[in-house]
C-alpha cells in the first residue's frame, strides 16, 4: 500500500480505492539533500507532502538573524507550510532536511479540488487540521507556562524519542528554547536525580 494512502487511512478509514485514485495520479517524488530547503520563508509554495524517508525541521528565521525551531518531522509526517496554501501568502518559515530526505509530494489545489468532488477529502482535511491545531495548541502551552528544564522532561516523558536519538543537540536545544550549553546543564541535573 503506498504510504500516503496508509496516512489518509488512519484519518479516513472509509477511503475508497475510486477516492484514492485522483491523489495518487497527481503524486511525484522529491528528493532533498541535506540542508536544503522544501520552502524557505519568503517564498510561496503551495505544496504538501508526506516524508518517507529522512529528517526535516521547521523553523522561522527571524530578522537578527535567529532561528527558532518549532517542529520536526519524520517519516510518515506530512509537511508543507498550511498556512501559505490557504492564504497564497509568502510563508512565514522554513523547511529545511537535516539528512537525505525523501518525499512524495502533491500541489494543495489537488487536495483542495478533492475537497468539492469527494466527501471523504473534506472529513480528512477537517481531522487533519484538528490534530495539527492541538499540536500546536500543546507546543505554545509548553513555552509560555513550562520552564526549559519542564520542556525538556517533558519531551523525555512524551514519546517523541525520535527528537532525542536523531536531531543534533544544538537543533534540540533550539527546538526547546535554551542555548546548547544550558541544555546541558539540564541534561546534567536530570541524569543526577535518575
Amino acid at each position: 500500500m503506498h504510504p500516503l494512502r496508509a496516512y489518509l487511512l488512519r484519518f479516513v478509514p472509509s477511503l475508497t480505492e475510486a477516492d484514492w485514485q485522483p491523489l495518487e495520479q497527481a503524486l511525484r517524488p522529491r528528493h532533498l539533500a541535506r540542508g536544503e530547503h522544501f520552502v524557505q520563508a519568503g517564498e510561496s509554495y503551495p505544496v504538501l507532502a508526506l516524508l518517507l524517508q529522512g529528517a526535516c525541521r521547521l523553523y522561522y528565521p527571524r530578522p537578527d538573524g535567529e532561528e527558532r525551531t518549532t517542529y520536526f518531522f519524520f517519516e510518515n509526517h506530512l509537511l508543507g507550510d498550511y498556512t501559505s496554501c490557504l492564504t497564497g501568502q509568502p510563508s512565514q518559515l522554513s523547511i529545511q532536511a537535516l539528512v537525505d530526505t525523501e518525499l512524495v509530494v502533491f500541489d494543495y489545489a489537488v487536495l483542495r479540488q478533492l475537497y468539492d468532488e469527494r466527501p471523504v477529502y473534506e472529513r480528512f482535511g477537517r481531522l487533519v487540521a484538528e490534530y495539527h491545531l492541538l499540536g500546536t495548541d500543546a507546543r505554545l502551552v509548553e513555552h509560555l507556562l513550562l520552564t526549559p528544564e519542564e520542556r525538556y522532561r517533558a519531551l523525555l516523558s512524551s514519546g517523541k524519542t525520535k527528537i532525542l536519538e536523531r536531531i543534533p543537540q544544538h537543533l534540540v536545544a533550539n527546538y526547546l528554547g535554551v542555548t546548547p550549553v544550558s541544555l546541558s546543564r539540564i541534561r546534567a541535573r536530570v541524569a543526577r536525580e535518575c
